[in-house]
């Protein structure tokens, strides 16, 4: 009780020096409120990016491997005429991976036409992304309907010509919905809609099926060569439940080289690419966006510490007087040492919680500017905090001891 009812006086101390010097004050928690804003806005954003990032990633599949022709990360050994020499994935690789494979829950076949134009009646869509997939693409890749349904099996080995179409594809041609059940005009073709995929919004690696068109792969067999090269065919592969993505590359591997007839030792002539490629590569970037952060809030932080630091001693020069008089009354070392620590230490919080709360602030002008969601997560507050309150200690702790150190005779005596 008498250790609270101390640290009670010595706040209140503390908090008597910061109100009767508020210029002082004001400018001590500058250097620290722009330390900790830098800090937590670079650590902000990198959890921002790379959740934006994953969400993105997640939409290819966490246990799906995707053969194509190039990698999605260069190797610095292989020269890029190397790749620009392999053959694309065949429709007889594709019917050989189903009959052979063990580890895939389902492999489908796809092609992106790329952009094209749409028309229902009067209402026109330009640069939809058309592409055409065979029967297990609801299994090799994430998506939910806002209205409708997938291809039966029935419509895909038929080539059946209906589509599914994106929400925003949907919204242009079809104002006033019902968009189920129209037909459209795609590549001369007249198609039946069946399905409407739910909005996702804009992403960040331009994966959204927002503006998609889907056909059943054997449909555009019927109006185009979809082997050819211009259309980046590739085979995608979704492993079984309980089964490692590893499992599912390593089979994969052994087989494509198989159908391929490929010589031990030979390099492979096909990628197998998987999310975790590119998680890697975030993880790599985002590490060093964070060591940047870091470095660029620490010099500010640093700079802050310092001038807490000195201003405190300034702070002990100027109540010297003060100090003799209590320590004569009987106050006690540690209770000269609360006071000033406590002072330092409330300074930092301050300028701790005003730099939260600029971030904070900074949060909803870029969701309202920007349409993004900014994640301040309690790991960043916690950081915020605690930052602020070590360099508060950090920068108190010497002054405070000259202080409880100083000879109350001597103290008095001073000017």
């Amino acid at each position: 009780m008498i250790f609270l009812k101390l640290l009670r006086e010595s706040f209140l101390f503390a908090n008597d020096a910061l109100r009767q010097n508020k210029l002082r004050t004001f400018l001590s928690l500058l250097g620290v409120t722009i330390g900790i804003f830098t800090i937590i806005s670079v650590f902000s954003a990198v959890d921002t990016l790379r959740n934006n990032l994953q969400k993105s990633v997640n939409k290819l599949g966490s246990n799906s491997i995707y053969v194509e022709k190039w990698p999605w990360v260069m190797n610095e050994n292989s020269p890029w005429w190397k790749y620009l020499q392999r053959p694309d994935p065949k429709l007889r690789e594709f019917d050989l991976l189903q009959k052979r494979s063990q580890t895939a829950l389902a492999i489908s076949y796809e092609i992106n036409i790329d952009n094209r134009i749409v028309k229902y009646k009067s209402n026109t869509v330009d640069g939809a992304q058309i592409d055409a997939t065979s029967q297990d693409h609801n299994k090799t890749w994430n998506f939910d309907f806002a209205d409708g349904r997938y291809f039966t099996d029935l419509e895909s080995r038929a080539g059946s010509p209906v589509t599914v179409i994106g929400y925003d594809i949907a919204m242009d041609l079809f104002p006033d919905g019902g968009a189920v059940g129209k037909q459209l005009k795609i590549m001369g073709r007249n198609v039946t809609v069946i399905g409407v995929f739910k909005k996702e919004g804009s992403d960040i690696l331009g994966i959204s099926d927002d503006k998609q068109i889907l056909l059943p792969l054997n449909f555009a067999k019927n109006v185009i060569d979809i082997q050819n090269a211009n259309y980046r065919p590739h085979i995608v592969v979704r492993g079984k439940d309980g089964i490692t993505d590893v499992e599912v590359e390593s089979e994969l591997r052994g087989l494509m080289r198989s159908i391929r007839r490929l010589r031990p030792g030979e390099d492979d002539n096909f990628a197998l690419n998987k999310t975790t490629i590119l998680s890697n590569q975030l993880d790599i970037v985002f590490g060093v966006l964070n060591i940047a952060g870091i470095i660029i809030g620490g010099f500010s932080i640093l700079v802050g510490g310092f001038g807490i630091a000195n201003i405190m001693f300034v702070s002990v020069k100027e109540r010297t007087n003060i100090i003799g008089i209590q320590k004569s009354l009987g106050a006690k070392s540690y209770f000269i040492l609360l006071q000033f620590l406590l002072e330092s230490i409330i300074l930092c919080l301050m300028g701790g919680v005003i730099g939260l709360g600029l971030v904070y602030g900074l949060t909803f002008i870029v969701k309202a500017a920007a349409d993004i969601q900014v994640v301040l997560d309690i790991k960043n507050i916690i950081v915020g905090i605690g930052t602020s309150l070590s360099i508060g200690v950090i920068s108190g702790i010497i002054p405070a001891y000259f202080a409880a150190k100083l000879d109350p005779v001597e103290a008095i005596r001073s000017n």
